[in-house]
């Protein structure tokens, strides 16, 4: 069974609590419960990390590197303008990388500097880009 790890950045402990109009109302529980339910009917594995402090996702993905995930699908938000050390991480990571975004930053005129070591891209598709992004993942883990 493919095990994927999810990140969850900087700032998603306040949807459903803020920028109501840009992101909805949905929690970052909510979400995470979504996650785990689309894990459960993809048939992988799923590790929910969050954290607003980008040297601790850093480090989630260099445990993962040396761990068992094969692929990991992160959610940037606040970290969606990447400084060096997390888009370092992720383009030296041994597994795919897959970005998601429930909303369409490039409609805001949001450009993400994480898209370009990412291997794949989900953007606007709500809480179901959690599914599509851990699909597309599943599927570059079994080749």
């Amino acid at each position: 069974m493919a095990k994927i790890l999810v990140i969850q950045g900087a700032g998603m402990n306040m949807r459903g609590r803020a920028q109501i109009e840009i992101f909805g109302t949905t929690t970052l529980d909510e979400i995470n419960d979504a996650v785990r339910g689309y894990a459960e009917e993809l048939g992988v594995e799923v590790e929910i990390f969050h954290s607003n402090i980008e040297g601790e996702v850093v480090n989630a993905l260099y445990d993962a590197h040396d761990g068992d995930v094969d692929a990991a699908v992160i959610n940037p938000s606040g970290y969606s303008t990447g400084t060096g050390p997390l888009l370092s991480a992720i383009s030296q990571v041994r597994f795919p990388v897959i970005e998601v975004h429930a909303s369409n930053p490039s409609a805001r005129g949001v450009v993400s500097k994480v898209q370009p070591v990412s291997r794949g891209l989900v953007y606007g598709f709500g809480v179901f880009g959690y599914y599509l992004a851990m699909r597309g993942a599943k599927e570059l883990v079994a080749g």
